[in-house]
């Protein structure tokens, strides 16, 4: 039988490095926004769940989550490739995408905004500040934002 997930996930987390995944999940979840969250490690592992391919082709619909938060530079495929994979199909392009990345490079910027991603933010070195700048993120994206 295969799973319908549809709506299931809320956040999806796309990022490489465990520890800043780690502290994305500890703030989501130390502000109430981690019932439906999602991490994956790689490019390549959110496509196939975005698209419903790979070991995620068991969905009966692929996933739509309420914000897709993406790193830029990881593994297999990078964040860049990914955003514009999203934006050209039809059935992701409307899944809002923030850019949350160690990145200040402006061509990582522009070519982000030129592939439309919603939100490009660098994230911040110190605990407190990226513990609150998580905080913003999921509550505007996950609970304030209106997604089709």
């Amino acid at each position: 039988m295969k799973n319908n997930r549809k709506n299931f996930v809320e956040i999806l987390l796309v990022e490489d490095n465990k520890h800043d995944a780690e502290l994305t999940m500890l703030a989501l979840e130390e502000n109430k926004l981690a019932n439906h969250v999602t991490w994956l490690r790689d490019g390549s592992e959110a496509l196939d769940f975005l698209m419903g391919k790979g070991e995620h082709s068991d969905q009966d619909t692929p996933q739509n989550p309420k914000v897709i938060l993406l790193d830029l530079k990881m593994p297999k495929i990078d964040g860049l490739e990914v955003l514009r994979r999203i934006r050209a199909e039809e059935s992701t392009r409307h899944i809002p995408v923030v850019v949350l990345t160690s990145s200040r490079e402006e061509k990582d910027l522009i070519q982000s905004y030129k592939l439309g991603v919603n939100s490009y933010i660098v994230k911040p070195v110190e605990f407190d500040k990226f513990m609150a700048c998580i905080k913003e993120i999921g509550m505007y994206w996950a609970v304030i934002n209106l997604t089709p």
